[in-house]
């Protein structure tokens, strides 16, 4: 790894990750504050799920009733769409621009001129932006935790909400090795932002539609968002083995092909 090209990814990243990290930390503590609301008018609130389908609640991330007037439940459900979706866009964009950068910018050639090989660059890069959505993750985590613990209605177990923090990176992750997978196989100098959201969006509509009663939902294991268990409030709720290792060999899997490619590839000048 090559320290110069770290800290000048560092700085150049760091706008972008504080921005990101500010957003969704905005976000779980504003949407946890409605949490003591939640439960304030808890059956009114009642009286008006009653009418809401069933499946619904399901694509919203909520198994089932209880899980609205419990915070973890309440924090599990949202964090779907903030830290498994939003986190999963900001990892897949920054990792495949990170490695494009120089392509769409038109200084690649000035890098390729520094004493260093690709092999340097590329490790360089990957631990800068695996490093930024570590970070990420810590910053929102330690969030979500303290939101939990001034709007908890009562005690709740840390060990699941540790867990669903676990699984969140690991997908945070593997979605950021697709993204750089995308960046080595991309022939063309410019972003591929869009490709990227939409690549997640696809994914995390799959894992919707898969959630919905009535629907026979094994499609859904095609995206990386239903190998993410977030019924935080079973008593058996645990870490699936399987789980974890298919998120690292993927992650792994996707990491050394792109280094594989991006070896090889014409860089463009």
């Amino acid at each position: 790894m090559n320290r110069i090209l770290f800290h000048m990814e560092m700085r150049r990243n760091a706008r972008s990750l504080i921005l990101w990290s500010l957003i969704i930390c905005a976000l779980i503590f504003f949407t946890m504050t409605f949490f003591r609301s939640v439960l304030q008018y808890q059956q009114q609130i009642m009286d008006m799920i009653k009418l809401v389908p069933a499946a619904a609640l399901k694509a919203r991330g909520f198994g089932n009733l209880e899980d609205i007037f419990s915070g973890l439940g309440f924090y599990a459900a949202n964090n779907i769409v903030y830290m498994e979706l939003l986190g999963s866009i900001f990892a897949m964009v920054l990792c495949a621009n990170i490695l494009l950068k120089e392509e769409y910018g038109k200084t690649a050639e000035f890098l390729m001129s520094w004493p260093v090989g690709r092999k340097e660059i590329f490790l360089s890069k990957l631990t800068l932006a695996f490093l930024n959505i570590f970070l990420l993750n810590l910053v929102t985590a330690l969030v979500g935790l303290v939101s939990l613990e001034l709007f908890k209605s009562g005690a709740f177990r840390i060990k699941p909400y540790l867990i669903l923090t676990l699984y969140t990176f690991l997908l945070n992750l593997l979605f950021g090795a697709c993204g750089l997978l995308v960046a080595a196989l991309h022939k063309r100098a410019r972003p591929v932002s869009s490709f990227c959201v939409g690549l997640v969006m696809v994914c995390y509509f799959l894992y919707t539609i898969s959630r919905i009663s009535g629907v026979k939902g094994d499609f859904g294991y095609v995206s990386p968002f239903k190998w993410v268990s977030i019924d935080v409030l079973k008593p058996d709720y645990r870490v699936e083995v399987w789980s974890i290792l298919l998120f690292c060999a993927l992650t792994m899997i996707m990491i050394l092909a792109s280094f594989v490619i991006y070896r090889k590839k014409d860089i463009l000048t």
